[in-house]
């Protein structure tokens, strides 16, 4: 990756267009998987998503060879796939943009509050 793949993020979009490419060889009750899983992990995302590459491709790497071996998606998820997606971005203890900015803001309200006290 280059500065300017770096800068414009069009290795994501190259990236993304694979990942869905990829996702359409797959039977139809895990290409609704997937679509839960991108919806599910998107929360996690960083700024940009770069960070979300990579657990992407293993989810989507799970599926194709589950789907390749003849597993129901049920066996392979099971019900929770919020609580699968969970996992894949850290654990249950995973921190989303809400709690990123609820630390900022509880952040900005304390230095505030610290101006004004002193």
């Amino acid at each position: 990756m280059n500065f300017w793949e770096t800068i414009t993020g069009s290795d994501l979009t190259r990236e993304w267009k694979a990942f869905e490419a990829r996702a359409e060889a797959l039977p139809a009750d895990y290409r609704a998987a997937w679509e839960q899983i991108k919806v599910h992990l998107s929360p996690y995302s960083g700024f940009t998503g770069r960070n979300l590459m990579p657990i992407l491709d293993g989810a989507l790497g799970l599926l194709e060879e589950t789907a390749a071996d003849g597993q129901s998606i049920q066996e392979v998820l099971g019900d929770d796939v919020e609580g699968f997606c969970a996992a894949l971005a850290g654990g249950e203890g995973a921190r989303n943009h809400r709690d990123r900015w609820r630390e900022q803001l509880n952040r900005n309200v304390a230095r505030k509050l610290g101006q004004l006290g002193g």
